[in-house]
């Protein structure tokens, strides 16, 4: 398995995340991002318990490559 890193928020403080990856291995996304805990949001989702779901900033979409024409690597 080799993921690869498509990149890191451009506005992200301190250099952490979001980062969103590419498993070629999968054919699937890794996104790293911040944890959704307001039980209200929660609760408005479909979300079976070996599950879990993470927030993204829609300028990320970005480093998609269906959106940039490519798989990067340490953007």
């Amino acid at each position: 398995m080799a993921l690869h890193k498509l990149g890191k928020d451009p506005d992200s403080k301190n250099g952490g995340s979001p980062t969103l990856y590419y498993d070629d291995e999968t054919d699937n996304y890794l996104v790293q991002g911040w944890k959704v805990l307001d039980e209200g949001r929660r609760s408005q989702l479909d979300l079976p318990g070996h599950e879990d779901v993470v927030e993204f900033p829609k300028r990320m979409m970005q480093f998609f490559p269906e959106v940039s024409g490519g798989v990067g690597d340490d953007v």
